[in-house]
């Protein structure tokens, strides 16, 4: 979901990408649906291993997953988010945590936007999302 709203919105500053620790073999049909009641559709994105995925050259990881990551001797930013795993719930949790997943990447958006607008870089930045296992 967070790639979802971060490829949507914030293409201006990111290159978002998402992988899991453990991710399942498909991204679940209810988040699909979720997300395409938001009218974004996720069908191109797949579940990705964190270890496929070359994360030295991430400015920026954000740990949904609750878990410790590997990645802690690497000189990258990491900030945790608390987000609920919605695997298994029920159409209305899905909703919530979407939602609350929005919000979250819509004030990174705006945070990178005003650090680029006094940078004098281009203020792209390649965030990753983790998750325990994928919940795209």
């Amino acid at each position: 979901m967070a790639e979802g709203f971060a490829r949507r919105y914030g293409s201006d500053v990111m290159e978002p990408a998402s992988a899991g620790l453990a991710p399942a073999s498909v991204v679940q049909p209810l988040t699909k649906k979720v997300m395409s009641a938001k009218n974004i559709h996720i069908d191109a994105q797949y579940p990705k291993n964190l270890e496929t995925i070359d994360i030295r050259s991430f400015d920026l990881i954000v740990n949904m997953s609750g878990a410790t990551l590997p990645t802690t001797r690497l000189p990258i930013e990491t900030r945790e988010w608390r987000v609920e795993d919605p695997i298994g719930q029920s159409e209305e949790i899905y909703c919530s945590i979407r939602d609350q997943i929005e919000n979250d990447v819509m004030r990174l958006i705006l945070e990178l936007r005003k650090e680029a607008r006094h940078s004098s870089g281009n203020g792209s930045l390649r965030p990753g999302f983790n998750r325990a296992r994928a919940r795209n």
